[in-house]
């Protein structure tokens, strides 16, 4: 086993529930291994200034399983290697400060939470001769290498249930309820919150849609008498021949912001049925709250197998979930891919056999 005495660990991107739980896992695994553990604040950033760090102690994870965010705070910005920061010493070229700090600091190894886009920073500070493990983290389930990541059951479970409230409202008032849920780019969320809310119709990027499918489905209801429809739109969802909707334009350190789209689903489908329609945006309410039951499971298996490969001397890898087990893979293999929900998928197939339309 690698012998190590000091090791990093930092949160990226989006918040996601489970991320205490890894936190915990990697402190009560590293300490009753003889690690001390040092939590970096606000991601990579925890290494730009040697006060926005703290050691954690088994006392501090005391009590956080249950808790959603992160106590370390994060941040989701762009590609830090793209433009210098200011320092206390002055202006400095930010790969070469985060580098230099973890030398300085006596830190032996990281652990690294995030999403695709942290994981594709880690692997490059990876390059540059930091040993780290990558856990994967986000609610939109689309980071491949691993079958789940946490906080997506967690989010699941808020959709289904929003879902499961507006069918009786929708059906009381006799409306069609379009609900958009994130995911940005992939339809896991959608999908199966869809199919697990029994919603009547799932756009997802996906599978491109034509709106006069999905009317035609909502109009074929109302003739055997259904008069009530819930659409289940995911954010990064398209039309046929059209683009993603934006609330923002990606600018100099931000990623552009997916949305919109179900407004506008919401606004077509009224004009072209002639049914009263609403529009409900679960947005960060996905985000937030406890952790589900599995996703503390999870998130606790990765943290202590991230413990683990860094024993090992096992490094620019990310751990996964490869059912039952948990396993790790290399980052090179993940960095710049995202997990995509196949149209010929057996949940698909699924949804599609009992009715649902997909628009296509």
């Amino acid at each position: 086993m690698h012998k190590l005495k000091r090791i990093g660990i930092l949160t990226g991107g989006g918040d996601a529930p489970g991320l205490n739980a890894v936190i915990r896992a990697v402190v009560k695994s590293g300490v009753n291994n003889g690690i001390e553990v040092v939590g970096l604040e606000d991601s990579f950033d925890g290494l730009i200034e040697p006060n926005r760090s703290r050691v954690l102690t088994a006392r501090d994870v005391t009590g956080i399983l249950r808790r959603g965010g992160t106590i370390l705070g994060t941040v989701n910005r762009g590609d830090p290697f793209a433009y210098p920061i200011e320092t206390s010493e002055g202006k400095q070229d930010y790969s070469t400060r985060v580098v230099e700090m973890f030398h300085r600091m006596g830190l032996d190894a990281l652990v690294v939470l995030g999403g695709d886009g942290t994981l594709a920073i880690a692997h490059k500070f990876s390059q540059m001769g930091i040993p780290l493990v990558g856990v994967p983290k986000t609610i939109d389930n689309d980071i491949v290498g691993t079958t789940n990541t946490f906080g997506f059951d967690t989010a699941l479970s808020c959709a289904t249930d929003a879902i499961d409230r507006l069918h009786t409202t929708a059906e009381a008032h006799r409306r069609i309820m379009v609900v958009e849920v994130m995911g940005r780019y992939t339809g896991w969320i959608a999908l199966y919150s869809g199919l697990g809310g029994g919603a009547d119709a799932i756009l997802i990027p996906e599978i491109p849609f034509e709106l006069k499918h999905v009317a035609q489905s909502i109009q074929d209801r109302d003739a055997w008498g259904a008069h009530f429809s819930i659409v289940v739109v995911a954010e990064g969802a398209k039309p046929v021949g059209g683009s993603t909707s934006l609330l923002k334009e990606a600018s100099l350190g931000r990623a552009e912001r997916v949305g919109g789209m179900g407004h506008r689903v919401a606004a077509a489908l009224e004009e072209m049925t002639g049914k009263e329609t609403r529009t409900v945006v679960l947005g960060h309410l996905q985000r937030g709250g406890s952790p589900t039951a599995f996703d503390r499971v999870l998130a606790t298996r990765f943290g202590g197998k991230a413990v683990e490969l860094l024993m090992r001397g096992e490094t620019d890898r990310m751990v996964a979930f490869h059912p039952p087990s948990i396993g790790s893979v290399p980052l090179a293999d993940i960095v710049g891919k995202t997990r995509t929900v196949p149209p010929d998928f057996d949940v698909v197939q699924t949804a599609r056999a009992i009715g649902v339309s997909f628009g296509d």
